[in-house]
């Protein structure tokens, strides 16, 4: 059964950093694309940042130039840098990643910004 785990949350002042981590479990076949989502409270799940197989990577705008996305393929693992942390990027962080027509998420981390 295929189990993804995501790390590194927790709270942090406004402009400060954080790195999360997202690992898979060893029984999940090719990984396609991976990718980081977020949810605040009262708000639907958005797209943080997305690294697909062939290279490719997208941010949403509100995190473009804050957040760094990162895969080792290896290592089945996807990570997140997150640095100049605003108050309203304070949410749950999933880790998505699509393999053989399936999408697996992880159970989340929170991560507050707050001074």
């Amino acid at each position: 059964q295929v189990h993804l785990e995501e790390s590194g949350g927790g709270l942090v002042q406004p402009g400060g950093s954080l790195r999360l981590s997202c690992a898979a479990s060893a029984s999940i076949p090719s990984i396609y694309n991976m990718a980081w989502y977020r949810q605040a409270p009262g708000k639907q799940r958005e797209l943080v940042a997305l690294f697909t197989a062939l290279g490719f990577i997208k941010y949403s705008d509100f995190v473009k130039g804050r957040f760094t996305i990162s895969r080792d393929n290896a290592k089945k693992m996807v990570y997140l840098q997150m640095n100049s942390l605003k108050p309203e990027d304070t949410a749950v962080y999933y880790c998505k990643f699509y393999s053989g027509g399936t999408d697996y998420w992880g159970q989340g981390t929170q991560v507050t910004v707050s001074s």
